[in-house]
């Protein structure tokens, strides 16, 4: 899920400062001084977009170690780091990538891969993770995690997000001019129907690219199960794992971002970037859930 989370949010992060950008440099007011210029505008959206979301993966690394507080293991300095080293190794070389930087952080039972290229990626793990499952369990996690980035699920993910972020913001300026003309009746240039229209499409359907990144990105969760298992030889080890990891407790919310948060129903399955556990281990018994 911070994999996931850390590109979603540091892609929003980005598309802000690239679109104060644009507005304080009056990229807007050039596209739309003569009418909307649509060719322009959508080559301009996917330079954008993809931009955005590019930028975004090249960071990954520097901010989801910043963010976790992880510590990178150059140097194994105990006999658990050195197993951590050792099978992250294994299962890369398994895998047929560069071996990745493997890191510990602090943390409540959780993991995430992360990386713009397959020979240059970050694997960590949470000391809660490795406090409360078997080694077995453990080396079952680093394998779903090398398979993100054996299947290149990061920039798989950065495609999608820029296909979406160059949708977003073209449609968002359609939108917004169609308004102004419409109901503000601005003749020339756009006036301030534009820009409020743009800033609440913006959120409308930033939000709509949240639930297919997210989509998406349940889909390969089940792709990196199925990775582990190719790598340990055997299912058991995912198995075991997952179960665990649901008689886990979660940890709650900061207060601050407690507001933020989807509580259970059918709208926080939207916006879930992982399947629920059961389905995930009846994948991997090769059965559908009852």
């Amino acid at each position: 899920m911070k994999r996931v989370f850390l590109l979603i949010a540091t892609n929003f992060a980005v598309m802000l400062v690239l679109l104060v950008v644009c507005s304080l440099l009056g990229v807007d007011r050039f596209l739309t001084e003569e009418g909307l210029n649509l060719s322009l505008l959508l080559a301009f959206s996917a330079v954008i977009g993809f931009g955005g979301a590019f930028i975004s993966l090249l960071m990954s690394k520097f901010i989801a170690k910043r963010s976790v507080g992880a510590h990178v293991i150059d140097t194994p300095r105990n006999e658990t780091e050195a197993w951590l080293v050792q099978t992250v190794t294994k299962l890369a070389q398994r895998a047929e990538i560069g071996m990745p930087e493997v890191a510990i952080y602090e943390g409540p039972p959780n993991a995430f891969a992360t990386g713009a290229r397959r020979d240059a990626s970050l694997v960590a793990v949470s000391t809660g993770l490795l406090q409360s499952m078997s080694r077995s369990e453990v080396e079952a996690v680093l394998g779903h995690e090398v398979a993100h980035v054996a299947n290149g699920d990061m920039v798989t993910l950065t495609l999608i997000q820029g296909v979406l972020n160059t949708f977003v913001f073209f449609l968002a300026r359609v939108i917004g001019f169609v308004v102004d003309k419409a109901i503000f009746r601005t003749e020339r240039g756009v006036g301030p129907g534009y820009m409020i229209t743009v800033i609440l499409c913006q959120i409308v359907l930033g939000i709509l690219a949240s639930v297919i990144v997210a989509y998406f990105s349940r889909r390969r969760e089940f792709r990196a199960d199925a990775g582990a298992t190719t790598y340990l030889g055997q299912p058991q080890s995912m198995i075991d794992a997952l179960r665990r990891l649901g008689g886990l407790e979660t940890a709650e919310l900061p207060e601050t971002m407690k507001a933020a948060g989807i509580a259970g129903g059918k709208l926080s399955s939207l916006f879930a970037t992982h399947p629920p556990i059961e389905a995930r281990i009846a994948a991997l018994q090769g059965r559908d859930l009852p």
